[in-house]
């Protein structure tokens, strides 16, 4: 394993499973090779946290975790409310405010909910953990995730920080502005923004519609 990867090891929680990975043929021939070096990671750390619990890693396999790779990405759990916009990539690890860093077409990538981007990130694990580290405070969302569980506490294990008014719709980076949400109800939300916003133009007023 590269230098940068044992670094973010090194500093990261325990692992979330003490088993060893189990990741299927169907998510190891999605991503072709950058999967490889996704899997060397988990027989190392089977999942972890960083940063305070700002970064998320996905453990593989795992039978007592909230949430492993397989589970998430399974098409019924979120993916299909995305529908072509995220085919081709896995999603492994996600920030303090649930986007997701995914692999897929032989590099890392990041997605982001509100507004259903994916971005290129890195060409490969070794270089995304470089960002990461280099950058953490940005790439993992940390400063505001240290500041909000100062107040109310750690953040438990299947929840993310989310604004309680969209960043896409000017909600503020600020604590005041989050709250911790089931990370997956939290991703069926930020579809359903996605789904009646992407059509309009910029500039337009919105008025959201929230269904329960």
């Amino acid at each position: 394993m590269e230098k940068k990867l044992k670094k973010l090891i090194s500093i990261a929680s325990p692992a979330i499973c003490d088993e060893l990975p189990q990741v299927s043929d169907q998510l190891r021939s999605a991503v072709g090779g950058v999967c490889a070096q996704l899997v060397e990671l988990l027989y190392h750390k089977n999942g972890f946290f960083a940063f305070e619990g700002a970064l998320h890693l996905f453990p593989a396999g795992c039978r007592d975790s909230h949430i492993d790779l397989e589970t998430w990405n399974r098409e019924e759990s979120w993916r299909h409310l995305y529908g072509d916009a995220i085919n081709g990539y896995v999603f492994f690890a996600e920030d303090a405010f649930g986007e997701q860093f995914g692999v897929g077409h032989e590099s890392v990538y990041k997605f982001d909910p509100e507004t259903g981007e994916v971005e290129e990130h890195a060409p490969n694990l070794e270089q995304w953990a470089a960002r990461v580290l280099d950058n953490y405070e940005y790439e993992t969302g940390y400063p505001l995730a240290r500041e909000w569980q100062s107040q109310y506490g750690p953040l438990p294990e299947g929840r993310r920080l989310l604004p309680k008014i969209p960043f896409l719709l000017g909600g503020a980076y600020d604590v005041d502005n989050l709250y911790a949400a089931d990370a997956l109800e939290g991703m069926k939300f930020r579809a359903d923004i996605w789904k009646q916003l992407r059509d309009l133009p910029n500039g337009a007023e919105v008025k959201l519609k929230i269904v329960r």
